[in-house]
């Protein structure tokens, strides 16, 4: 299978701050990918390289044969993406399919839909996702956490993208909640038939999700590899990681 996504030994500092230091990760196509990590290890300053907003010092990053700093087909760049924020990123003066009616106005997939049409695909795809029709005209301040983060997946797979990105998706929510919403995330995927690349710092999200799991420390991939290996793959920072993860899971 092919690779959809090849980052080639990237560097990215802040004032003298070596956040990414020669980073290198393929994900092929139709994969469910996770980056695993602390706090501050760079996987955030890595999902916003991969989408254009912090430009690279040095390396490549390219999506389907194209790159991100090509700025002649930045567009279409952009294009191959979706992405479920941690926060959600609803808009607040917005109801929920007006959130979703606006992510399909700016894609160019649908740039010939008329608003009956763009209308249609809304209701279906919040549908898709476990909510009901009388969440429609609501706006995402009436609704839970896991309404929103519902609401918020809806918006992003409406535009029919190429890469999911999942940033922190159960950041938030209760575990019964956060389970849920890690088997809504996994069923969509797998029926969509796309790639995912989620960033977490959850071991048990990364264990759920994932076909396989990029470990970041200092900067750069220290482990890749299934996530039920890492208990004994050989790497000592990878192997504290998983048994500090599961020591703060079993405490909770």
């Amino acid at each position: 299978m092919r690779n959809i996504i090849s980052i080639n030994n990237i560097h990215k500092s802040f004032a003298g701050l070596h956040v990414l230091n020669g980073l290198s990760l393929e994900i092929s196509e139709k994969e469910t990918h996770v980056i695993l990590g602390q706090s501050g290890c760079g996987k955030s300053v890595l999902l916003k390289c991969l989408l254009g907003i912090f430009e690279v010092d040095s390396g490549e990053i390219t999506v389907a044969g194209i790159s991100v700093n090509d700025k002649q087909r930045s567009k279409e760049y952009m294009q191959k993406f979706s992405i479920l924020f941690q926060g959600n990123a609803l808009f607040d003066s917005m109801t929920v399919i007006e959130n979703v009616e606006f992510g399909i106005k700016q894609s160019l997939k649908h740039k010939h839909l008329n608003s009956k049409e763009i209308r249609k695909i809304a209701e279906e795809k919040i549908i898709s996702v476990g909510l009901e029709s009388r969440v429609f005209d609501i706006y995402p301040a009436e609704m839970s956490g896991g309404m929103q983060k519902r609401a918020a997946l809806a918006r992003a797979i409406a535009v029919e993208p190429e890469v999911l990105l999942f940033d922190e998706p159960t950041s938030g929510l209760d575990p019964i909640t956060g389970g849920l919403i890690c088997n809504l995330l996994r069923d969509t995927v797998k029926k969509l038939g796309i790639t995912s690349l989620t960033i977490t710092h959850d071991l048990k999200v990364a264990e759920f999700l994932s076909d396989r799991v990029s470990v970041i420390n200092k900067g750069t991939v220290a482990w890749i590899g299934q996530a039920k290996n890492m208990k004994n793959c050989g790497n000592e920072f990878v192997e504290e990681f998983y048994r500090a993860s599961n020591v703060i899971s079993a405490r909770h």
